[in-house]
């Protein structure tokens, strides 16, 4: 390594510059390296530099080029750090000329955090052609849906062609079968085009078990620690700062060279790092400086169940600096006042109360007894703005991770499906659907895989067949190596052209067009809100302000007519939406203008919205 290069300019795998190509690998136990190139049969042998790295610049690898790594004369392996595995995870990488974009969204500077409406999707089942030319045929559908952001699930490459995307072993090479690094980048060009922000689901809590050859190269895992996929990733033992390097390097790349606009960290809680700067602060750190030089926004979002604000509470307040994060607390407690079983987790949340608690404090356990977790739980978030949380009432784990993938659709009424999802598009907080919500989609979301190893595909399929043994009377969880299981996961387009579905979709377009007309609902001010709860009633009342403007959202989630007060203010309350109403096929809609202080009758899982300015 020159004294001109620092660690913190290398870039990990090949890039290409012009005409030439910078190699750069971390094999700090190697003898020699090599990079072998397909088209020539020849090697390349790469000098060693300081802190375990090999290095070389040539002119002989270009776009397209195929190579592998060989180590110390061994057997040819696949680069850790590539950006394209056309041949799989056990084949050859391919070089790719990440500046070969023609890039037209120069003017596009993301959306607003605080303005984001989330749209969840798989590549592989979101279209009939299942990968992102797929998606990219339905943005204007997105957009006329009044999406302003989607959240694609992982694209690391996996295992064969179907998998959730949590297996991936190759973090900088996007599945070729989705269309690879050029696909994605076509795709987040087309987005920004429409207005739309692109959110990457990223893992980089584990990695997958078929094709992961990271262990013939460094110590890119520890066994200090034990996660639920086995040793953890080395972000604080002994070689750390190349690996932390090479998460952080990834990090940049999604958002320098691919446009995104931002990150979504998968169970942030399984990353183990106990060394002075957390690897989280020191990605924000890193991404601060990116913005600043580029001067475009990104945000980093995590899923994580620790109900801890120092994940998202800023550097300069001793915070890792997450722009925002995932909060299932809600969606639990939502889950259950809908009527869902109290099982597993879900025997934590009480129903309504708890709801409301959500409304007006975000996380339900804030220090007090988890019965389930067996001890005191979490943290106030009262200084944590409404941007820092996102909502849902469905997402890819809480549907797939059931036995049968069953969606809200098949577990609730129409009715209770609407009211639904209104408690979510009428909170404080970021909303997100997961696709195929708004229709109503029956189709299931599964559990699926694609594995190439029989042993590791068979392991699978057992250890999904132990998972739910006491879960017999429901029936057999479906295969999840079966191509059927994938296939019926996907979803049916043709359903949002009449009937309930159609009723289902222009439903929940005239809501998200009322959360971005009303600044009450879309500035998210968690101050001045209140939500109050009656469980015998089982009826809630969601009162939010802005300047002189000030909303009532009436929710009724019990099965029989309710009669709840408007609050007695000096005006008049009048109707802005009203789910029992005739054009979303609802029971009898209420007054348009109502006095304040005057009762209403609330039909059985309904929910009003009231205005009053």
């Amino acid at each position: 390594m020159t004294k001109a290069t620092k660690v913190i300019d290398i870039r990990p795998g090949i890039s290409v510059n012009g005409g030439e190509a910078n190699v750069w690998l971390w094999a700090p136990k190697a003898k020699s390296a090599s990079v072998k190139i397909h088209e020539t049969g020849g090697n390349l042998p790469l000098t060693p530099q300081e802190y375990g790295y090999w290095h070389i610049s040539t002119n002989q690898l270009k776009d397209g080029s195929l190579y592998q790594i060989v180590l110390d004369g061994q057997d040819p392996l696949p680069d850790p750090a590539s950006l394209h595995q056309p041949e799989g995870v056990h084949g050859a990488s391919a070089v790719v000329d990440l500046n070969a974009q023609q890039w037209t969204d120069g003017s596009w500077n993301n959306v607003n955090l605080s303005d984001y409406i989330i749209y969840e999707l798989h590549t592989g089942t979101f279209s009939n052609e299942g990968n992102f030319e797929g998606i990219e045929q339905k943005l204007d559908y997105l957009v006329s849906l009044g999406i302003n952001a989607i959240e694609i699930m992982p694209v690391a490459q996996f295992p064969g062609n179907r998998n959730w995307g949590y297996d991936g072993v190759f973090p900088y090479a996007v599945q070729n079968s989705y269309g690879g690094a050029k696909g994605l980048q076509k795709l987040v060009n087309a987005c920004h085009s429409k207005g739309l922000a692109v959110v990457l689901d990223v893992v980089y809590n584990h990695l997958g078990p078929e094709g992961n050859y990271f262990n013939e190269y460094g110590p890119y895992f520890t066994d200090k620690y034990n996660t639920p996929w086995g040793n953890a990733v080395n972000f604080d033992d002994a070689g750390s700062d190349a690996v932390r390097h090479y998460f952080i390097e990834n990090v940049l790349m999604w958002f320098r060279d691919f446009h995104i606009d931002a990150l979504r960290m998968d169970a942030v809680h399984a990353i183990k790092d106990f060394g002075a700067q957390h690897i989280l602060a020191e990605i924000k750190s890193r991404v601060d400086e990116l913005m600043a030089q580029t001067g475009k926004r990104h945000y980093l979002i995590i899923e994580c169940d620790l109900n801890d604000t120092r994940f998202i509470n800023p550097l300069d307040k001793a915070g890792f600096g997450m722009d925002s994060q995932w909060i299932d607390e809600f969606h639990h407690a939502l889950r259950i006042t809908a009527g869902g079983e109290q099982t597993g987790y879900y025997s934590d949340f009480n129903g309504i109360a708890d709801l409301a608690k959500s409304y007006n404090d975000a996380y339900v356990y804030d220090g007090q007894y988890s019965p389930h977790r067996d001890k005191h739980f979490g943290i106030k978030a009262t200084d944590n703005p409404g941007q820092q949380f996102i909502v849902f009432s469905q997402n890819h784990d809480q549907v797939g991770n059931r036995m049968l993938g069953e969606r809200s659709s098949e577990l609730f009424s129409f009715e209770m499906q609407k009211l639904m999802a209104g408690a979510v598009l009428t909170a404080p907080y970021l909303p997100m659907l997961f696709m195929g919500e708004e229709w109503s989609e029956p189709n299931r979301f599964m559990y699926f895989v694609s594995h190439t190893d029989a042993e590791l595909a068979e392991a699978v399929r057992k250890g999904r067949k132990a998972e739910f043994a006491a879960f017999h009377a429901q029936g057999e969880a479906p295969d999840p190596v079966a191509e059927e299981t994938f296939n019926n996961s996907k979803l049916q387009w043709n359903l949002t052209e009449g009937g309930q579905h159609q009723i289902m979709l222009n439903f929940y377009r005239q809501l998200i067009a009322l959360r971005k007309q009303l600044p009450v609902l879309h500035i998210l001010d968690r101050k001045r809100l209140n939500a109050t709860a009656n469980e015998e009633q089982k009826t809630l009342i969601l009162h939010r302000k802005h300047h002189s403007q000030e909303a009532v959202i009436l929710m009724n989630f019990s099965v029989n007519i309710q009669t709840v007060y408007l609050p007695d203010t000096t005006s008049s309350w009048n109707k802005q939406f009203d789910s029992a109403d005739a054009q979303w096929n609802g029971p009898k809609p209420a007054a348009n203008t109502l006095a304040a202080g005057t009762s209403v009758q609330l039909q059985p899982e309904s929910f009003l919205i009231y205005i009053n300015e």
